[in-house]
């Protein structure tokens, strides 16, 4: 039976209670729908893959190297707003519609306000991170970062590599708990209801992350796994596993919500 625990009084959203093992049904659902539409959901992956690799280069030409890693993780955060367009792949789907690629590159004008103010609540989270990794790297390497050719050895393999490696991967990790909470439905809810406002779809988010904490975690762990994937494959990799992420996302939301008539 499938219990449910309200989020706001009168018509609204609704968390439904899931079995810990669902993530991996969820991914087995997105894995579906990259082979439904295998040529838009990789081409609209590869287009973002692509700017991260642009922007990565940039980095290293600007010998910014050493903000590769934090730009890495940030790429992460914003995730859930470039993956709009995946969202809206697997809702047609489940209409038994045929998507095309306009239809992804188009898909936050079906919410564009609300949308575009978690995107910015996203870019808030990504240029904290940025400034903090900055800042750390900074204090743990006295304002200067260390040259290409011993970067690895300086980073990892110095004296004071482990606390920073600490303080650097558990402030990563705080912010990417919190963008996970109040992102992991709160997008695909904004694209599927046009008549949810934000702070609604954030406050459904945050409760389903609760609600289901475990599964959650689990989720969270795979989403990174996907990602970090992708990412060590010279960020080509995003254009097969942020597509199946985006997809899955999209029938976790399916999930994890419905709503009061």
């Amino acid at each position: 039976m499938t219990h449910t625990v309200p989020v706001l009084a009168g018509p609204a959203p609704r968390i439904n209670k899931i079995e810990i093992d669902q993530p991996w049904t969820w991914l087995s659902r997105g894995w579906a729908d990259l082979r439904k539409a295998p040529r838009v959901s990789v081409t609209y992956g590869l287009f973002f893959a692509i700017v991260g690799f642009v922007l990565l280069g940039a980095l290293w030409f600007l010998n910014w190297f050493y903000l590769v890693l934090p730009f890495s993780a940030g790429f992460m955060l914003m995730g859930p707003l470039v993956a709009v367009g995946l969202y809206e792949i697997s809702r047609r789907l489940d209409a038994s519609e045929t998507p095309t690629l306009n239809h992804a590159a188009t898909a936050i004008f079906r919410n564009t306000s609300q949308i575009a103010l978690m995107g910015v609540a996203l870019m808030i989270f990504l240029l904290a991170w940025i400034r903090l990794a900055t800042l750390i790297f900074a204090l743990f390497f006295s304002f200067r970062p260390p040259m290409l050719d011993n970067f690895v050895a300086e980073v990892f393999f110095q004296p004071e590599s482990v606390p920073f490696l600490i303080v650097g991967v558990g402030t990563g990790a705080v912010l990417a708990a919190l963008v996970f909470a109040i992102s992991a439905v709160s997008i695909p809810m904004l694209l599927d209801k046009p008549s949810v406002n934000v702070a609604t779809a954030v406050a459904a988010s945050v409760q389903s992350v609760r609600v289901n904490l475990a599964p959650m975690a689990i989720w969270a762990a795979l989403i990174v796994l996907f990602a970090a994937g992708g990412l060590m494959a010279g960020y080509i990799g995003l254009a097969v596993t942020m597509p199946i992420i985006g997809h899955a996302t999209w029938h976790a939301y399916k999930d994890l919500i419905t709503f009061d008539t």
